[in-house]
């Protein structure tokens, strides 16, 4: 299997994250990939697909990716059955910091979001 194939799920899933693949090179026995994407929660979700290949320090790979926005880690797309207390869970890890959800989208009812909203997630 050449290193290419190795990793092609990361670059399935940069695709499918609408990132920007500036390079794709073989350098000696690494592949080298440049990249940028929205938001920093993307750029968790390659590292992980890459680690989950390759192990906690892949030696194969040297991955340079960018964010586009930085005053914000993600935006969450509301869909049925979402709520502030759910989606803080999700990138968190906390359901009890919806408040900081709520105040970070001026929120004023937190029990009142809707399918279709986007709730940005605040940087950690």
């Amino acid at each position: 299997m050449s290193i290419q194939e190795k990793y092609l799920p990361v670059l399935d899933l940069a695709k499918e994250l609408g990132a920007k693949v500036t390079k794709t090179a073989v350098e000696g026995t690494a592949l080298k990939v440049e990249a940028t994407v929205k938001t920093q929660y993307e750029k968790n979700l390659i590292w992980t697909k890459i680690k989950e290949i390759g192990g906690a320090s892949p030696q194969d790979i040297h991955v340079d990716i960018k964010t586009e926005v930085t005053d914000y880690f993600h935006v969450h797309k509301v869909v049925a059955g979402d709520t502030l207390s759910g989606i803080a869970k999700k990138y968190f890890g906390d359901a009890g910091k919806y408040p900081e959800l709520a105040k970070f989208n001026n929120i004023s009812n937190p029990d009142l979001i809707k399918v279709g909203q986007e709730i940005k997630i605040p940087n950690k």
